[in-house]
This record gives structure tokens, sequence and C-alpha cells, in this order.
């Protein structure tokens, strides 16, 4: 279990002028009551300097962008928008590179597309015959222009669809191609095509034919939504191909964030594009590890989270949420997100983390995130050095799955939260407002141990250098701002300690925060400046 402890100090004295500082200087950080004043945690919303711009984009908004594109081709080569937007899906939207070649070969062009090179000019339909007169389609198509064109298979002869047979259908369609199916087969195979496999490239029914299916032809010939779908697949399709776009990937949402800072490869080699949409769902612009896997790179958390796969029977056994004390050896399962245990046979007091003595992470350095390399360098056999480096590799993952577990346990605050904010609001005079306090406090826990999870993460690879002395010092110190707050949220609550109660765990989150934003900044400006060294080769 854990259990609440009275710390002598909650930093060296130095930290806690300078942290009294940094708090009470900024006069919008204030806010007042009878027992004095607190300060107020800054807007999460406001932009930091590891922060990746981005802009959160609706459907109509994507739409708007992507015929923009379609009208630009239009009005340079005097196209039909149709034809305009077959070549530009036919290029993966890349307007500069379908610009550059159509002007060398337009019919080169046009072919590779699928596009009938006759078919570009306005004002000539698709063919179509029926007992009652055609209807005009807005896909320009053009009749044969010979002097002697070859007669209509309808009009010399009965027809027959090759598809269903059907002898004497309604109505018949052609493309340009002159490949013929009556018009109830053509609206069966565009509803397949697009509503049964999501196709927004459909070319003619006739085997080993090319010709595109004109966006207006399956307009005309299909039902509503069956064409709705085909929007939406040409819009998706768009987004896939624009480096700078992607979906958000929350269950439900249609929105689209663009992110130019992270449009190429080579930019993930220095930033970590944490980004978010308009509704608040957050997300990795780079890829689907984590919805924030700052401050690790991609690439670094994809070899971890693969490592973490292959090694998975050592993760199991780690993942457990039992250890034996290391005084009376019974067995204790940790039930809440801080890491101070107290063992209730012996109540013997110890750090779930480490397994050593609580009293050493209250009045000595907190150091129990730093692995010690000694064996490392003492080992000469394979097998010591084998086992030096699954030690290496337990003692990094078993911290990451440690802050990943208490982050779990830490979300079951927020309910227990609501009920202390209750029961302060029903013990003191203070408004519902006034007790937010410690719901703000879980959520600076919860996105701290999201951090200090992937900090592990990138430790392992990061090469033994000053540099990683200097992160693994940052790391220290926001963990335990992060176990000192966690540990005061379980903490009972008491009406006549309420007002300190307050106070505490007011400046606590605020010091908290600030440390992530040291840590995350730090980082940050490594990547920039590249002073980060690994001890593998990143991909």
């Amino acid at each position: 279990m854990s259990d609440s402890y009275d710390d002598d100090e909650y930093m060296e004295e130095e930290e806690e002028d300078l942290f009294e500082d940094e708090v009470m200087s900024d006069d919008d950080a204030a806010m007042d009551n009878e027992e004095g004043d607190y300060p107020v945690i800054p807007d999460k919303d406001k932009p930091k300097s590891y922060d990746v711009e981005s802009k959160s984009l609706s459907v109509d908004d994507v739409q708007k962008d992507m015929r923009s594109q379609v009208e630009y081709v239009v009005s340079v080569f005097g196209l039909e928008p149709d034809t305009a937007r077959m070549l530009l899906r036919d290029y993966g939207w890349n307007r500069e590179r379908m610009t550059e070649q159509y002007m060398e070969d337009p019919s080169k062009v046009l072919i590779k597309a699928g596009i009938e090179p006759d078919a570009t000019s306005p004002r000539s339909p698709i063919r179509s015959t029926s007992s009652q007169p055609p209807k005009e389609s807005s896909f320009s198509f053009r009749r044969s222009t010979r002097k002697n064109p070859v007669p209509d298979p309808v009009t010399e002869s009965k027809f027959m669809c090759p598809i269903c047979c059907d002898d004497e259908p309604p109505s018949t369609l052609a493309l340009a191609c002159n490949h013929r199916f009556c018009s109830d087969c053509w609206s069966q195979y565009l509803e397949g095509k697009v509503r049964d496999e999501g196709e927004c490239v459909v070319r003619c029914m006739k085997d080993g034919c090319s010709l595109l299916v004109p966006d207006s032809f399956i307009k005309e010939h299909s039902s509503a939504k069956t064409y709705d779908r085909f929007e939406e697949l040409v819009l998706r399709h768009y987004v896939s191909h624009i480096a700078h776009l992607k979906f958000c990937p929350a269950p439900g949402c249609t929105d689209t964030v663009s992110c130019t800072a992270a449009a190429t490869k080579s930019a993930l080699d220095t930033v970590v594009p944490s980004v978010s949409c308009a509704h608040g769902h957050k997300f990795c612009f780079g890829c689907s590890i984590d919805a924030d896997h700052r401050p690790v790179l991609c690439k670094v958390a994809k070899l971890w989270v693969k490592k973490c796969q292959d090694d998975s029977e050592t993760a199991n056994w780690i993942k457990t949420n039992t250890k034996e004390c290391s005084k009376c050896q019974s067995t204790i399962e940790k039930n809440g997100g801080c890491n101070h245990m107290t063992c209730k046979k012996c109540k013997h007091e110890f750090c779930w983390v480490c397994m050593g003595p609580w009293s050493d992470h209250g009045t000595q350095w907190y150091s129990c995130n730093r692995y010690d390399d000694k064996a490392a360098i003492e080992a000469r056999d394979a097998q010591s050095k084998s086992r030096i480096s699954l030690e290496r590799y337990l003692h990094y993952y078993n911290r990451w799955a440690n802050h990943e577990q208490s982050a779990k346990l830490s979300a079951e605050l927020y309910v227990k939260t609501e009920k202390k904010m209750e029961e302060m609001q029903l013990t003191t005079d203070l408004t519902w407002i006034e007790v937010q306090f410690a719901k703000k406090a879980v959520e600076e826990v919860l996105r701290c141990r999201a951090t200090l999870k992937w900090t592990y993460a990138m430790a392992y690879y990061l090469d033994k250098s000053n540099e990683k002395e200097l992160f693994e010092d940052n790391q220290r110190d926001l963990e335990k701002a992060v176990e000192d707050l966690s540990e005061l949220l379980e903490s009972p609550i008491e009406a006549e300690t309420i007002p300190e109660l307050r106070a505490n765990m007011t400046n606590k989150t605020v010091y908290v925060q600030k440390r992530n934003e040291i840590m995350l900044e730090d980082t940050a400006q490594g990547f920039r400046e590249g002073r980060w060294t690994w001890n593998v080769d990143l991909p």
C-alpha cells in the first residue's frame, strides 16, 4: 500500500527559495483567499518552444484546398475538372511534377493516367443508347470524328450485355473506349468498386482496358450514397499523399491536422511532432507509437517498443504488480500511483522502484533513476557481459513500465479526487472553482508520468557522456517532484488542514510543471543542436 509521510524538506534550501521567487513573482499567478495568495497554474495552451506548429482542418477546409489544386491545373492547361482531378490522383497530387511532365508530352501523360487524349475537349458526351433520350453527362468525351465512323453496334445489330447477357437492356453506356454495357451493370459495378472495395480509381469494366471512369460518370450513374463515399475516398487519397496532412486517428473524428514542421523524414530527426486536432485529440504526427512520446524521437521510440516486444517474456516478468519487502520478505501489492511503500507487516518504508530505504530519498539526492554501470565496466567474459546487458535493460524497462502502471493507477485518482473536492467544498467556504487545484494536480501528474516513461526509453539508447549526466539530473528532479505531488494527492483530507493542503498542492503542481518544461525544453534544444549521441545506429 502507499502511505503518506512527513518529509523534512520538500527541496534543498536554495531550490526552495528560488522556487518561491518563481512562483510568486508572476502578477497573474496569484489568487486570493483568507489564508493568503496561491499561484495559478499557467495556461497549458500557450505554445512552448518544444511544441511544433500545427493547424486543425475541417473536411470543408481540406476539400477547399483540394479544389484549389484542381482549379490551378484547369486554369493553366484548359482541361476539364474531371481530367484535372484524375491526373492529379495519378501523380499522387504532386502538382509540380504533373505540370512539368504534362508540358513535355501531354498525350503521354494522359495515356499513362488512363485518360483518352481526345476526351479532354469540351462538350463531347458519353455514348449512350436507350428508349428514352440519353442523359447528358458533364464529362467531356468526343464522338468519332472520322469520315467513315464505325457503326454503333446497338443500331446495326441486336445488343447483348457481356456481363448479364440481357439482350433487351433499357439503356446502355460506354466510355470513350466504346466498351458497352447495360446501365444496370454499370451501377452495380460502380457500387461494388466504391462502397465494397473502397476504390477511388475505377477503370472500365472490360478486362484489360485501362481507361479511367470519370468522376462525373460515377456521379451520374450511381446512387447518392455511392458518390458520397467516392468523394470521401478521393479526400482520403488526397490527405494520404500530402506530406504535411494527416487524419486525426481518434474514432469518429473527421478532422485533419496540418504540420509542415514534420512533413519530411529528416525533420523527424530534430522534432517530436505531438499535435492535437480541434476536438482536443492528441497524437504523434510522425508515428503511431503513442499519442505523446516526448521527449524521445519517433525512431528511438520505435526501437524501444520493438525491443520490449522481442523481450516479451522478460517484460511479462517485470510487469508483475507484486514485490517482496526487502526486510521481512512479505508480498506487497502496489495499489496507488505513489512509489513510497510501507509494509503492513513490519512497517518498513521503501521505494517501489529501487527497493531501497525511503529515508534515503528524503535526506539524500534522489538517484534511483540512474543506472550504475560499474559492473558493466568490470565484466570480462561473454556470459558476464550478457548478464550485465540484461540487467541494464531491466533497469530501464522496470522504470518505464512502472510509470506506465503508475499513470493507470493515477488515472483512477480522478474519481477519488472529485470526491475529495466535494468533501472540501462541504467542509469549508471554498467554491467549486477554488477546489479545482486538486484536479489540476492529477492532470499534471499524469502528464509528467508520460514524460518520465519515455525519458527512460531515451536514456537506454543515449551514449554515456556529460550530456547524458545532465539529462538524468533533469530526469531525477522531475521524478522526485512527481512522487512528492503524487503522495500528496493520496493523503487524507482533514478539514483543519485543507488550507495548508491547498497551498502545498498548488505550489508543488506549479513546480512539477516547471520541471517538466525544463526536461522537454532541454531535450528539444539538444536535438536542434545535435548534441545527443546514441549507443546504436538509428535507422
